[in-house]
């Protein structure tokens, strides 16, 4: 494999044929470490209950590992801008409890954001669509094409795995960055028309507990602001304008299936192997993400699980106004929906047990 160090990491971007995840983004934790942990984890349950989003490093106390998880923010933002943390002993742990230790660690990296009109600040990443037939993507099966989540809600975005698919599954990665440039060097005329961006549409139920469904203007694909590239690339909330009432014109549509094609290519593409346990966080500004395509079990008790944080950094440089689509007050509307706790995994398993034998009885009564 090629040395890390010459592509410098996340501004420079990298591609993933010339490197190895396992090298340069991937942390074992050691038993001391996973002692500091186990440590956190009591301390934090024995306090006062709190929700997730009042979960702090002083309420998750590290006393070295601390030091690591916050020099997490550097590596995501200057350096490869991936990491993926191993070791947590899965069999140790309730769902619950590796909950409490995934939202300990990721306070170190910044804070915790809602994540749809839902007010969930913990999402379940689970293939529950025979359940909840009109959920969003990440409720379904399937692999997933390539996009960064909502960058002016998200710099970082991070996924904990409770339950491997029987097979496959991998999360898929590239660097934004690299796939830029690329199209930059080789046809400018694309490249200006992402400067230019996409006017972008929420779905029905996030767009009506908001300030607005679609964006007042264009959203900037990618930006420069001082030399430091961020990319908004959210392809359902394109497409969702382009059928409403903003159709794309025929070189904005080549750009977008050109950013599809390099991020979705064995050239610019890094997959990285989730076991149980394992916690991914990614630099959402400059990395792209999806997943393969996996088997999965029939019993949705039994399927692939990963739970996901959205945090927001208030230490890096804020994104340019060509980039904001959300405000402070669309977050604000989103978590007044909000009942604490409502994401802890026993209660979400719950829930779905209910909707489950709701949707069976009504099957029943209509035999």
């Amino acid at each position: 494999m090629t040395s890390m160090a010459p592509l410098s990491g996340a501004r420079t971007g990298w591609k993933g044929s010339q490197i190895d995840y396992r090298e340069h983004g991937l942390h074992v934790f050691s038993e001391p470490e996973l002692a500091e942990i186990e440590q956190a984890l009591r301390h934090l349950l024995a306090l006062p209950r709190r929700d997730f989003t009042e979960v702090t490093p002083a309420s998750f106390p590290l006393e070295r590992l601390g030091d690591y998880m916050t020099g997490l923010r550097d590596t995501l933002h200057n350096g490869p801008g991936f990491t993926l943390l191993r070791g947590i002993p899965r069999e140790r742990y309730s769902a619950d409890e590796m909950a409490w230790i995934y939202v300990g660690l990721g306070s170190y990296l910044g804070r915790p954001t809602v994540q749809s009109s839902a007010g969930d600040v913990l999402g379940h990443v689970i293939d529950v669509h025979e359940i909840e037939p009109e959920s969003r993507g990440y409720r379904k099966g399937g692999g997933q094409l390539m996009h960064v989540d909502s960058t002016d809600m998200c710099d970082v975005v991070g996924l904990m795995c409770l339950r491997a698919a029987r097979s496959g599954g991998a999360s898929r990665i590239a660097s934004a960055t690299a796939v830029y440039r690329d199209i930059e060097r080789r046809r400018p005329d694309l490249a200006a028309a992402l400067r230019e961006g996409y006017y972008y549409r929420r779905n029905a139920a996030d767009g009506r507990h908001a300030t607005r469904m679609q964006s007042p203007h264009r959203i900037a694909a990618f930006a420069d602001t001082d030399g430091e590239l961020s990319c908004y690339f959210v392809t359902a909330y394109i497409r969702r304008a382009a059928e409403h009432d903003s159709p794309l014109t025929p070189t904005a549509q080549e750009a977008l299936r050109e950013v599809e094609r390099l991020a979705s290519s064995p050239e610019f593409y890094l997959d990285m192997e989730f076991a149980e346990g394992d916690i991914q966080f990614l630099n959402n500004r400059v990395t792209f993400h999806g997943r393969t395509d996996y088997r999965d079990h029939g019993d949705w008790t039994r399927r692939r699980h990963l739970m996901r944080l959205w945090l927001r950094v208030p230490e890096w440089p804020p994104l340019p106004e060509s980039q904001r689509f959300s405000t402070d007050e669309d977050q604000r509307m989103w978590k007044a929906s909000r009942t604490p706790l409502k994401e802890l995994p026993s209660t979400h398993f719950e829930e779905i047990r209910r909707k489950s034998a709701a949707n069976s009885r009504a099957t029943g009564s209509t035999r």
